[in-house]
């Protein structure tokens, strides 16, 4: 199921229960037809917010500093194999500029 469709009929219950609130609370004021649309718009709300963090795209943190290492690590080996530490800093410098530029421009 494409998370579309899931968003979307998350969409659909959460505004259905908002009209369900309001049309309850105005004809008769019942307060269990009150508290099931709630829960209903409730329950929409958490699958939305669920569905959007498990689709997430972002790496997480943790990744970040494992990639870190290992470009330290790459950095640390071309040093050692004579490469010019300075050179190696500032082409690393030039590259996440790049990269941070071309992700604002995505974003």
């Amino acid at each position: 199921m494409p998370i579309k469709w899931f968003r979307a009929g998350a969409a659909v219950l959460w505004v259905s229960g908002i009209v369900g609130m309001i049309i309850s609370s105005v004809n008769g004021n019942n307060n269990g037809w009150v508290a099931t649309s709630g829960i209903i718009t409730a329950l929409a709300t958490l699958c939305l917010l669920s569905a959007t963090a498990a689709t997430r795209r972002e790496p997480l943190d943790v990744f970040d500093d494992a990639a870190a290492e290992r470009l330290e690590d790459q950095v640390q080996t071309l040093v050692g194999q004579g490469a010019d530490e300075s050179a190696v800093r500032d082409l690393v410098r030039d590259a996440m500029r790049l990269g941070r530029r071309r992700d604002a421009a995505r974003g």
